[in-house]
């Protein structure tokens, strides 16, 4: 297989739209957050730091789930409850992990947090994508 079959494949239009509403969830995310740290919230607080984190992560799955939902995998669920019950508790998994590598690459091994975060966040990506697909919006075979 060529270099140019293999990216057809793996670049196919799931996955290109599943990038660009990953940007735009991200974007989300930090402007919610960023947007009530300059407002409302003390960063300097440990407590509303994370509340302003938390915020933050609602919002962005809260996106995250309608854009997968309607432009990604173009779900046809009418059980809404049941799927998005399944997304959150996907990315509460990916959030764990994401913290795990943070605590493990940062609190332990002593990497810089600003390399290990993105480490973390490219296995995120890769795991929110497995997760979605497999588990919260696969497709019946009927």
């Amino acid at each position: 297989m060529q270099i140019k079959d293999l990216l057809k494949k793996v670049l196919n239009k799931e996955v290109i739209m599943y990038l660009i509403f990953g940007v735009l969830t991200t974007v989300v995310a930090l402007v919610v957050y960023y947007g009530l740290i300059y407002t409302i919230l003390n960063p300097e607080n440990a407590i509303q730091l994370q509340v302003a984190n938390i915020i933050s992560w609602v919002a962005g799955v809260t996106f995250a789930y309608i854009t997968n939902r309607k432009f990604v995998f173009e779900s046809k669920e009418e059980n809404k409850l049941k799927e998005i019950s399944k997304f959150v508790t996907s990315r509460i998994g990916t959030l764990l992990l994401d913290m795990l590598v943070m605590f493990v690459g940062v609190t332990l091994l002593k990497q810089n947090d600003k390399i290990i975060k993105i480490v973390s966040q490219i296995l995120v990506i890769i795991g929110n994508y497995i997760l979605s697909k497999l588990f919260v919006f696969k497709k019946d075979k009927k």
